[in-house]
């Protein structure tokens, strides 16, 4: 088990196109040890077949001429061991007709008294294995078993009873055995096992070779992405991309990657762009609080006081500039916020047209001189509450700022759509991608106050709760713009 955990330890250790030309190799190697192993079984068992056909051949009992008793002078020589039945048939094979199996099988009969007979022209001694005289009684015709000759060369045995007149006139049982030699087939089976090993031998080194090769062509691209993955930890410039080809399991981690190191690109350029741009809108309230923050103490230092009204405007400027910062650092609280929150996290059944209702009696008191025509039907989402707060109240927050004095703002949640529509100066289509971009603003609305950012927070807590939200033109195409929400939910109230 320990050399297990070593072998395995040391296989992980290795790189992957190594793993990958080793497991190339084993795999090509059982293949052909399986398809040689095969091969070679075939072969013996047609082999075998052969010489098996060829003792079946074999006349089932010695033919002897009018069963003719089993004496010296008949066609058997028998004696109480093999090798003097042998020298005896030897001796004899002058003065007896031919034998009845002529150089195709070697025949030798096997007594249980232990008596041993040759035919006429015997030559060879089959070794006796014990399991030859349990054919005496089996009552099968034969049967074959493998087996050798007194000088060990191997052979096919047949084994069957027979019985044959003595020559006092009784019967006894013997077993025949008959043979062939199968040097030859061992022979053709070794040099068949050594042509297979050198084979095998050789489809495995040609299987690591070509495995090499085809585990550095198809990690090709691995490499590339590990170089270019290096190349960006070195030198932290996301962005760089490696080339996609074919549409495999390679292509698809390239094409991933590339994927990620532009999105990684992009959320360093938006990141770059929101310090920037944060920094911009943060100097010009900072600026002016710093300027009326030096008057006042310069007319302290100097001993020239300012004038009451001076004074006063001037702390009512700051006072200003401070709202406007810290609705400014708010704003940019709430968009840094992880675009995407864990599941469930902050969210409840929230009733929206409530939300939109109190949205609009706080528009009312921005915009006293305007008119708000309000339709609100039922309708029950799942989110976070002051998140969509905030967004439904930067929505007409905005549709108040761009609406001219006594104008008409049209506010209506159906079916879960909420639109606004204001009867401002509308949006020219050229700006419309834009608008939900962070600090963006119009460059007819720069002179008005705001951040640029109310309407970034109203996309993204929609985006959140799983919405939509759009701003285009109104849809009768007359003056102003239309802000669409959706959000998903029911009319009425979940259990």
């Amino acid at each position: 088990m320990r050399l297990f955990h070593r072998l395995t330890g040391w296989f992980r250790s290795r790189s992957l196109r190594s793993r990958l030309a080793m497991l190339t190799a084993a795999a090509v190697a059982v293949a052909i040890a399986l398809s040689a192993l095969a091969c070679w079984f075939l072969v013996k068992d047609q082999l075998y077949k052969q010489v098996k056909q060829t003792l079946q051949e074999a006349p089932p009992r010695p033919v002897l001429p009018q069963e003719k008793p089993a004496s010296p002078k008949g066609l058997l020589s028998c004696g109480s061991t093999a090798y003097q039945a042998l020298s005896l048939s030897k001796q004899l094979d002058s003065i007896r007709p031919a034998h009845p199996f002529p150089n195709k099988w070697d025949v030798q009969l096997v007594a249980a008294d232990g008596m041993v007979c040759f035919p006429t022209g015997s030559t060879k001694i089959i070794n006796v294995d014990p399991s030859d005289l349990s054919r005496l009684d089996s009552g099968l015709s034969y049967t074959f078993r493998e087996g050798s000759y007194e000088n060990g060369r191997p052979a096919l045995v047949r084994q069957s009873p027979v019985t044959l007149p003595m020559e006092d006139g009784t019967a006894k049982p013997f077993v025949m055995l008959v043979a062939n030699e199968t040097a030859n087939q061992e022979n053709a089976l070794r040099g068949l096992g050594l042509l297979l090993i050198g084979v095998a031998g050789l489809g495995v080194v040609g299987a690591g070779v070509t495995g090499t090769l085809v585990a550095r062509q198809a990690l090709k691209p691995v490499d590339q992405l590990t170089d270019v993955v290096e190349h960006i930890a070195r030198t932290e410039e996301v962005g760089t991309t490696i080339p996609v080809q074919g549409n495999d399991e390679i292509a698809r981690l390239a094409t991933s990657f590339n994927s990620m190191s532009t999105a990684l690109l992009n959320s360093r350029e938006r990141q770059t762009r929101l310090i920037a741009d944060a920094g911009h809108e943060l100097r010009t309230p900072l600026t002016s609080l710093r300027t009326n923050v030096d008057l006042m103490i310069r007319s302290d230092e100097t001993g020239r006081p300012l004038p009451p009204a001076t004074r006063t405007k001037l702390l009512g400027n700051m006072k200003a500039q401070m709202q406007e910062l810290t609705v400014l650092i708010g704003d940019l609280l709430q968009l840094s916020r992880p675009d995407s929150p864990k599941p469930g996290q902050n969210l409840t059944v929230l009733a929206l047209h409530d939300i939109a209702a109190r949205a609009v009696e706080r528009a009312r008191l921005r915009g006293p001189s305007l008119t708000f025509a309000v339709e609100l039907d039922p309708w029950y989402v799942r989110g976070d509450g002051p998140a969509l707060d905030r967004a439904v109240i930067n929505l007409l927050d905005n549709a108040v700022k761009y609406s001219p004095p006594g104008g008409t703002i049209e506010v209506a949640l159906h079916q879960g759509a909420l639109t606004v529509r204001d009867h401002g100066p509308g949006i020219p289509p050229d700006e419309l991608p834009y608008v939900f971009d962070r600090f963006w603003r119009s460059p007819s609305s720069r002179q008005l106050p705001g951040s640029g950012l109310g309407l970034s927070i109203v996309a993204q807590t929609i985006q959140d709760t799983g919405g939509e939200v759009a701003l285009g033109p109104a849809r009768d195409g007359g003056p102003g713009a239309l802000a669409t929400i959706r959000l998903p939910g029911q009319s009425d109230l979940p259990q």
